[in-house]
């Protein structure tokens, strides 16, 4: 007589092969650098959402409105991540700060692992401030621009570079030492209000050069606008593996979880 165990377990190998595989969560791991010159631009830690393809912060040629100001004046996105959640409640949000803390100086790196969901959070959108400046940023103005990864997990994008032409100016705020982020004997929390629309400009930095950040180093733009000063790279990594579920009751389970 057949061994009962013995027959469930046999079936449930063959249901494993024969099933398709099960997409699901995968981990990413976000690495940022400053590519900038030294003694040039530093950067705010970098406020990112993996998300559907639908939230858009801001748009070239129109007013900034607060939560990109948030990015753009302070570098926290302390509107960013509320207006962002309630566009796309599903979005996965979150931080890429410096290795050493502070901004991220010319030559530093950090890293952040975050668990997407690729079939309902494919696409990424980015936002970090340009400093020291009043209301300088990176970041997309275009909801759907980055397609991260398919519907199985798969990485579409290993990296987003980022050159002088890409700096925005949020037209927010008037650029000079008066208010401006990271120098020194200046107060961020000072403002002139400019009443501008977003657009792009590097060169308004030079205002800053000769002043001393708050690094302590005396500011020199140096870049132009084909220039890479920033970089942001994507890579899978592996979960830890887990022993597979024998009997289909078991597979069932797994397959439900979803």
């Amino acid at each position: 007589m057949l061994n009962l165990s013995n027959l469930i377990v046999g079936m449930s190998g063959l249901a494993v092969v024969g099933m398709p595989a099960i997409a699901g969560p995968v981990q990413i791991q976000v690495t940022v650098e400053n590519l900038a010159p030294t003694n040039s631009v530093a950067f705010a830690p970098l406020r990112v959402g993996f998300h559907g393809g639908t939230y858009d912060s801001f748009d070239n040629g129109a007013a900034a409105g607060e939560a990109i100001i948030s990015i753009a004046e302070g570098g926290s996105g302390s509107a960013w991540f509320p207006a962002f959640e309630a566009a796309d409640s599903t979005a996965t949000l979150g931080t890429v700060a410096a290795d050493a803390g502070g901004p991220l100086l010319a030559g530093g790196t950090g890293s952040a692992v975050f668990m997407i969901d690729p079939t309902i959070n494919r696409y990424f959108s980015f936002g970090s401030m340009v400093v020291p400046s009043n209301d300088y940023f990176i970041g997309n103005d275009d909801a759907d621009a980055y397609q991260l990864l398919d519907n199985d997990g798969n990485l579409l994008i290993s990296s987003i570079t980022q050159f002088g032409r890409d700096v925005w100016d949020a037209g927010s705020e008037v650029d000079g030492a008066f208010g401006a982020a990271f120098l020194a004997g200046s107060s961020n929390g000072d403002h002139i209000d400019e009443n501008g629309v977003v657009g792009f400009d590097f060169a308004g930095l030079d205002v800053f050069n000769g002043l001393t950040t708050g690094a302590g180093y005396e500011f020199d733009r140096q870049f132009g606008a084909d220039d890479a000063i920033y970089q942001i790279s994507f890579e899978v990594v592996p979960a830890p593996s887990s022993a597979l579920a024998l009997g289909l009751g078991g597979l069932v389970a797994v397959r439900r979880r979803r």
